[in-house]
């Protein structure tokens, strides 16, 4: 080792490794190599290069770096715009690290170098170490098809053992630690030693991998081999008329001798059993026939399910499930009455009516349940092909089953309860009219013998019971709604959903939490809260989020804050839910000219309208505004025609429609409003502000009008009532012939209510306008 110490600007390289005489190009982008660059291009443009053991360390110390490096000359010198340096360097002189003197803003090495001594060896010694390595360089060669030809040529040419080693160890793609350790062999026996054992270490490795490789061929080849001898032995087996296929129609004959089916199901069954045989050769069409045979054979033919017959049994889980919904209750136990007395009868068709989130789709669950039968839920929203609901026809490829024996084999029984969800959302278009395929699947005399399109036999629906939902049934086919019988699921009263709540919806939602029934108390005052201030809606839906909310935010509050037991009482019911998001507009203080409180019904509810009528100097002009549509237009055209007509009755001058114009209007203009019920609350605000007669503050009505005056009848009544019970209203006036609801009606809607029926409007405005002030 030379006493020569020198201090140079140092850089660590990652996963890579310079040797002498080796020209490399590599990227700098740490800051302290960056600026040992620039020190060492100041000064005499030599840098001592340094591997780091392992690559990841983005600061190495002393320890993280090997001992010995080399120092190299910069050649050239490439800034890239990315905080990134390109450096040429070529190895010169190997050199050992000694301790660096400074690490602030680069690193600066003091190094010892090797010195470089004779190296007296035997020529003889020389030569047998070139030939040794030569060879083992040109195994490495013939093993390793990627080196260059060329350069391995030149390698060869070289006859002196020192560049030999260097050349090869240079241009010998090898890992940086094998690189290093050539680096740190002192002499050219170590250096040899070093290189050989690596080399043929390679070369080991490099045989191994071949043989791996050949034996992976040779299974390869082999599983191809027997590929085509099995193919042969298909051929052969076919010629024989020895078929694997014999073995499957064996089976599918067992399957079918156990079938619980009909004499015409097994005889159909058993004659594709035989075309599936006589169709072997042909892949294609051998799996269509056994795709088909295994649909007939998953069909329940015959195969049936026993209802529960116990009428008590049922009632209970239906009341434990639902509370309320008496008509949908009561219709199911005539139906289980009736099954019970008959020992079968026809199951009723029927369909659930009413806004969303009032529990349609989970009575039917409830009904499955309470009867002992298998329950489908086929989603109809959005389908439109009819092939969805007959099946497609075999010819196709990629044919299958309809929804409805798809449901039946789902089912695995003929007499399951099938609920078609979203009725009143399945559409026509060029594929089919899918509403008309539903009138073979709901129609009780058609049903017995529904023909599926893929199944192509009758399929038996008549002991199926079909329940459907639907939110409108103005948009279900009259054809189609004729076969059904409607159970109007009407809106939640306010006390039906805070029982919901309480019996349903709470503990459903603390479990699904995990929270345990003691944690959580919602008193009942905030829970009427929730209902009034942050729901809108005819179902329970949007109550069962909020108290989903309440829930999390309690969840919380049991692990952060430690508490036991969480209340929600009506004063902090703000920290759970924020502020109230909902208010019903209540009705006016005070009696006005041309303002009427109207009643509508929504798709969440009721909800109340007022109707403002001004009257302006003008030519006649009759302004509508307030997003109104056609029928409501219409409505209010029928409501001036009628005024107009009695106008001598009301002392109207003559010329008054012609010197002034009349401007109706219902506040919310962003919202679309439409529907025939607000016909006489509109004439009503009209005529009002003709005659200058206020309108009494507690009245709101309901009604539609003729050209003649008659009240004529409307529907979602007790949607209505309940909103004007949420306004403050005190007396509603409603069509003479809806006297048949109310009467049907809780008291709890009508509690509170003073509901006057009217037949004309002449009674209409006896009720509704105030005396003149």
């Amino acid at each position: 080792m030379s006493d020569m110490i020198q201090h140079l600007p140092a850089i660590a390289l990652r996963g890579t490794t310079i040797l002498p005489d080796m020209i490399v190009h590599f990227d700098v982008s740490r800051e302290k190599s960056i600026k040992a660059i620039e020190k060492a291009m100041v000064q005499d443009q030599r840098v001592f290069l340094i591997t780091q053991r392992d690559p990841q360390t983005e600061e190495p110390s002393q320890e993280d770096l090997y001992t010995v490096g080399i120092i190299g000359e910069i050649k050239q010198l490439v800034k890239n715009r990315k905080n990134m340096v390109q450096v040429l360097v070529e190895g010169k002189q190997r050199a050992e690290l000694v301790r660096f003197d400074s690490e602030d803003v680069y690193l600066e090495a003091e190094v010892a170098l090797f010195e470089e001594e004779e190296i007296s060896l035997d020529e003889n010694v020389k030569e047998a170490m070139l030939r040794g390595i030569k060879e083992l360089f040109v195994r490495y060669c013939n093993e390793n098809t990627k080196m260059s030809k060329d350069l391995a040529g030149q390698i060869l040419e070289i006859e002196e053992i020192e560049k030999v080693i260097d050349q090869i160890a240079v241009n010998l793609p090898m890992k940086y630690e094998d690189k290093q350790k050539i680096l740190e062999a002192a002499s050219l026996e170590d250096r040899y030693e070093t290189l050989g054992m690596i080399l043929s270490n390679e070369i080991e490795i490099m045989q191994i991998r071949i043989d791996l490789s050949n034996k992976v061929k040779e299974r390869v080849d082999k599983n191809q081999r027997e590929y085509i001898l099995r193919e042969q032995m298909k051929v052969i087996r076919e010629e024989l008329g020895d078929q694997d296929t014999v073995s499957e129609a064996d089976r599918f004959k067992e399957q079918t001798d156990k079938l619980k089916a009909s004499k015409e199901v097994k005889e159909k069954i058993y004659k594709e059993i035989q075309r599936f045989q006589n169709a072997a050769g042909v892949q294609a069409e051998a799996g269509v026939a056994r795709s088909y045979i295994e649909t007939l054979l998953s069909l329940p033919w015959d195969k049936a399910s026993r209802d529960n017959k116990n009428l008590k049994k049922a009632n209970k889980i239906l009341e434990e499930d639902h509370y309320g919904l008496e008509k949908v209750k009561e219709r199911i136990m005539e139906f289980l009455a009736v099954r019970t007395l008959t020992k079968k009868g026809e199951s009723p068709i029927l369909c659930l009516a009413g806004p969303p989130g009032t529990g349609k789709t989970s009575i039917a669950r409830s009904v499955a349940r309470a009867l002992d039968k298998e329950y489908v839920r086929i989603s109809l929203g959005g389908v439109r092909d009819e092939a969805e609901i007959r099946g497609h026809r075999r010819t196709y490829i990629g044919a299958m089953p309809g929804r409805i024996a798809n449901g039946l084999i789902q089912a695995g029984v003929k007499n399951p309860l099938v609920l078609l969800d979203e009725i009143d959302k399945v559409s026509s278009d060029y594929k089919g009219d899918t509403s008309s395929a539903l009138l073979e699947v709901l129609d009780a005399e058609q049903n017995k013998k529904f023909r599926d399109h893929y199944v192509e036999i009758p399929l038996d629906l008549s002991e199926v019971l079909f329940i459907a939902t639907a939110n409108d049934l103005q948009t279900i086919p009259r054809p189609l709604l004729d076969r059904m019988e409607i159970i109007e699921v009407s809106s939640y009263t306010e006390n039906e959903k805070s029982h919901i709540a309480m019996e349903h919806l709470i503990p459903k939602q603390v479990k699904k939490h995990g929270l345990k029934k003691e944690q959580l108390c919602i008193e009942e005052a905030a829970l009427h809260e929730i209902i009034a201030g942050y729901t809108k809606e005819a179902g329970v839906r949007s109550l069962e989020r909020r108290i989903g909310e309440i829930c999390r935010k309690t969840a919380r509050k049991i692990l952060e804050e430690k508490e036991e037991t969480v209340t929600v009482n009506k004063e902090n019911l703000e920290n759970f839910l924020g502020r109230a998001r909902y208010t019903y507009q209540k009705k006016n203080e005070t009696d006005e000219v041309g303002i009427v409180r109207g009643l509508a019904w929504t798709s969440v509810g009721g909800d109340t309208l007022q109707i403002e009528v001004n009257l302006m100097p003008g030519k006649g002009d009759f302004l509508l505004t307030g997003q109104l549509g056609d029928v409501m237009k219409e409505s209010a055209q029928t409501g001036i025609s009628y005024i107009r007509s009695v106008a001598e009755k009301y002392h109207i001058d003559a010329d008054f429609f012609k010197e002034h114009d009349i401007h109706i209007h219902i506040p919310e203009g962003a919202v679309p409003k439409d529907g025939p019920s607000a016909g006489i609350t509109m004439a009503t605000a009209m005529l009002s502000a003709i005659t200058e007669v206020p309108v009494k503050a507690d009245v709101a009505m309901t009604g539609e009008i003729t050209l003649r005056g008659r009240v004529l009848p409307i529907g979602g009544l007790k949607e209505k009532l309940l909103a004007a019970k949420s306004a403050g209203i005190e007396k509603v006036l409603i069509p003479f012939e809806n006297q048949a609801d109310v009467e049907e009606m809780e008291k709890e809607i009508t509690e509170g209510l003073e509901i006057v029926p009217v037949k004309t409007m002449e009674e209409v405005l006896k009720q509704a306008f105030a005396e003149k002030k």
